[in-house]
């Protein structure tokens, strides 16, 4: 069973960071695109960022491009997401998600096992 655990949510000052990491459950986390969504109130989700199972490529959001950063240790079937220079429209549940193929998707649907998010907010 694939599970995704989202954990270093939490509330923040805007200008500070925090850093996400979400632990994968399989032993074939390696072989995985992982990507990173959010969910502000009342909006739909939002592509944040994807990586490729051997870290080598790596996709943003225009909207965080050079603030977020993505990375994944296969060693320790995590991938992470550090956020600098948070702004309150960053405010959101944020969720980390597998996609078994080789792609770098954008789109909810290219993924296959999402996690159950973890909430930043970020106050002004």
């Amino acid at each position: 069973q694939v599970q995704l655990v989202e954990s270093g949510g939490g509330l923040v000052q805007a200008g500070g960071s925090l850093r996400l990491a979400c632990a994968a459950s399989f032993s074939t986390f390696g072989f995985y695109t992982m990507g990173w969504f959010r969910q502000a109130p009342g909006k739909i989700r939002e592509f944040v960022a994807a990586i490729k199972y051997n870290g080598r490529s790596t996709r943003y959001g225009d909207s965080v491009k050079d603030r977020f950063t993505i990375s994944r240790d296969n060693a320790k079937n995590t991938v992470y997401l550090q956020m600098n220079n948070l702004k309150p429209e960053d405010t959101a549940v944020y969720y980390c998600a597998a996609d078994l193929g080789l792609g770098l998707g954008s789109e909810e649907n290219d993924y296959d096992y999402w996690g159950q998010g973890t909430q930043v907010t970020v106050s002004s």
